[in-house]
Parts: C-alpha cells; sequence; structure tokens
C-alpha cells in the first residue's frame, strides 16, 4: 500500500476521489451527490442507457467505470428509472458531465444523480482503470465528493479496506420488494408512454431478487398476468397464487449466499414441475437448484454488446445463431459442473463462460444475459415469448 509521504499530491480543485483498497488515489472532479460511498469497482462498455445502468438493482455495492467517454449528455428522466432509487452507488466518467441536448430529457443527468444519492467523478482515466481492472481484477474501493475538496485518505482507504467485498454476500434483501404487488405495465412507445397489461393468464409470479422494471414489462408484452412477490418468499406462498409459471429475476451479490434461503425454494418449484424462466441471479440459483455451481468472475461482464452463441440442441435450426446481449454480472455458472440432466445452451463468446440452461424433462430454462434490453439490443425478447407462449 502506498504511504502518505508517496501518495500523489491532490490536484488543484479537485474536489472528488476514487480510494482502493491499496492505497492508491485516483482524483478528479465529484458531482453528484456528496459523502463517500464503498463498493466493488466495475466497468461497463455501453455507449447508451446510462440511468438504466445506474438504477439495475444488480449493481448494489458496486462503482460503475463507464468506458465510453461522453456519459450524461442527453440529461435523465423518469421514463428511463428501472428501480426505486436503488442501483449503483456512483459512476466514473471520463469527459465532465456536460449540459443534456435530447429532447426528452427532463433533468440535468448532475441534479439526478444528486437528487438519487448516487456519487459521480469525472475526469478520470477511464481507459487506464479499466485496464488495471481486466489485469488485477474488480477491486474494493470508496467513492467521494466533497465541493470543499477536504478528504481523510486514511480514513477512506482503511473503509475500503474493511469492506467484505461481494463474494460470499447477500444483497437481495437491500434491493427486493418486501410485499406483493400486482404489475400491470407493459412496453413503451414514444410519444405514449408505457401502455398497460390486461392479460388474466397465464400468471407469472415472478421472484424479485433486484429485477429492472423493464423486465416485468416484457411478461406483460408477451401476454402475462404479473404478480411480483419478494425474493424471500416461500413455496407455499408462491404456490397460494396459483401460478402457471415462476420467473426467477436479476439480483446483486452472490448467487451462492441468496441461494442459502432461495434454491430450497426453487428444487421445491422444480419437484412441482412449475415452469421456470431465470435471468443473471435467477438463472445462477436455477443452475444451483439442479445441482451446479457457481463461481465469482475475474472481471465480470458488463455492457450493451457481448456475443452469446445458441449451442443446445433444444433450439431447432436456431442453434448456432449469435445474440448481441445486455449484461451485468460478476458471477457465473461454472459450465464443468453441469450434472447430468442440464444442457448447456448458451455460451459467452467473449471467454466461453456459461449463458444459458435447461433442466432436462422440466419447463425450466435460465440465462445469464438480461433479454429485457434496458439498455441494449433487442435480440432476445423471443426469451419471454418462449417462456410464457409455453405456459398453455
Amino acid at each position: 500500500m502506498a504511504s502518505a509521504a508517496s501518495r500523489p499530491a491532490q490536484p488543484k480543485g479537485a474536489t472528488g476521489c476514487l480510494v482502493l483498497a491499496d492505497g492508491t488515489v485516483i482524483w478528479g472532479k465529484g458531482f453528484g451527490a456528496t459523502g463517500d460511498a464503498v463498493g466493488e469497482v466495475c466497468f461497463n462498455t455501453a455507449m447508451t442507457g446510462y440511468q438504466e445502468v445506474m438504477t439495475d438493482p444488480s449493481y448494489d455495492s458496486q462503482i460503475v467505470t463507464f468506458t465510453f467517454p461522453h456519459i450524461g449528455n442527453v440529461g435523465a428522466n423518469e421514463e428511463d428509472v428501472e428501480s426505486r432509487g436503488l442501483g449503483a452507488v456512483g459512476c466514473i466518467v471520463r469527459e465532465e458531465v456536460t449540459p443534456h441536448s435530447n429532447f426528452r430529457a427532463r433533468d440535468e443527468f448532475v441534479e439526478w444523480m444528486r437528487a438519487h444519492n448516487k456519487i459521480g467523478l469525472s475526469g478520470v482515466d477511464t481507459r487506464a482503470l479499466t485496464r488495471r481492472i481486466r489485469v488485477n481484477g474488480a477491486p474494493n474501493a470508496v467513492i467521494a465528493h466533497d465541493p470543499r475538496g477536504n478528504f481523510d485518505i486514511d480514513a477512506l482507504i482503511a473503509r475500503a479496506q474493511g469492506w467484505s467485498g461481494l463474494e460470499g454476500l447477500d444483497l437481495v434483501p437491500n434491493v427486493s420488494r418486501t410485499a406483493q404487488e400486482d404489475w400491470r405495465g407493459g412496453h413503451w412507445q414514444l410519444g405514449f408512454g408505457y401502455t398497460e397489461g390486461h392479460a388474466t393468464r397465464p400468471h407469472v409470479v415472478a421472484m424479485d431478487f433486484g429485477a429492472k422494471d423493464n423486465i416485468f414489462r416484457n411478461l406483460v408484452k408477451a401476454g402475462a398476468k404479473v404478480t411480483v412477490v419478494p425474493g424471500r418468499s416461500s413455496f407455499e406462498e408462491i404456490m397460494a397464487l396459483k401460478p402457471d409459471g415462476v420467473f426467477l429475476s436479476n439480483g446483486p451479490g452472490d448467487p451462492a449466499a441468496t441461494g442459502e434461503y432461495a434454491v430450497p425454494v426453487i428444487k421445491a418449484l422444480l419437484d412441482a414441475d412449475v415452469p421456470l424462466f431465470g435471468i443473471c441471479l435467477g438463472h445462477q440459483m436455477l443452475a444451483l437448484a439442479a445441482g451446479a455451481k457457481t463461481t465469482k468472475m475475474h472481471q465480470g461482464h458488463r455492457g450493451a454488446n457481448h456475443p452469446v452463441q445458441r449451442v443446445g440442441a433444444g433450439w431447432g435450426t436456431s442453434e448456432g445463431l449469435v445474440e448481441i446481449t445486455s449484461m451485468n454480472h460478476g458471477f457465473a455458472v461454472d459450465g464443468d459442473t453441469l450434472p447430468e440432466g442440464v444442457e448447456q445452451t448458451h455460451v459467452s463468446l467473449f471467454d466461453g463462460t456459461n449463458c444459458g440452461i435447461a433442466v432436462s424433462g422440466k419447463k425450466a430454462f435460465g440465462v445469464q444475459y438480461h433479454p429485457e434490453a434496458s439498455p441494449g439490443p433487442q435480440d432476445s425478447f423471443y426469451l419471454f415469448e418462449k417462456f410464457v407462449g409455453g405456459l398453455g
């Protein structure tokens, strides 16, 4: 760790900093909320959709480094918010945030960050920071903003070093709904906003482990009636709702930790032959319930441009097709641990990691990526239709 004497001096005008657990201090200009927040530093390669990224609950306890340099220049609006003030604790950008230039904007990104209690840091060499993460892995750190430029660096280093990190951490209680909710909102249309669904069946019960709202909208768009329940819901509580199928949402943290209480419920749903569809964390816990294992990744996959190939025989003539997908995960299903009766259906073309499974003899499948595309391409919407269409 760098000693106080060997650290570079604070530059004139620096009002923000990122302090890594190894003692490295990266200076910049703070924006958004003031104060400090601890988390894991990751990077996201998406060029658009920063509001959806910052309000994705899967980013809980994470600080997002955007590799695209111009973040914030299209402003902010409430239609692009994916959760109720949840998501990343902070973000790091290259260029200073400029006034917005977009007809949908209702607020400046700087003001939106402040209102949502998220800390921003601009003026950082995000290319160098991204390379550091790729080589050394995602570090624990503290992001801080003080308009007067007053920072206790030793205290911030101690806080970064004292944080446990994401491995072994169950974060779902931070982001899951605490009560059942009937969801009706459908897809968005320019000039009209969000539509409303009126289906009475098939009835999908969605377990909320930290879901993005657009996931539920796509279930509605596919023709389902959707009831959202807390991530800690029991098998009995779910079955009392008489579901035609159960959706397992995305979410933050270590799937093995959340799985301590969620996996037994998912196993019971499998045993009861309830159709299941999981994404991201839900996919990982479906794999755990089926007998596989998960692992912490070196740097994770985060962006809106990740190529995934269909490899499972169950995809028929579309086997081999490549989808460009939206991803946000730092844990993955270990493909080498998939037991007999669990088929690998999708793989990442970046590193060969597992991106999809199907359980033989069951209407149960999952994908590692975010098929709802908020933000991202629309290649994977068919998964919602495949799930809802198979419920009868």
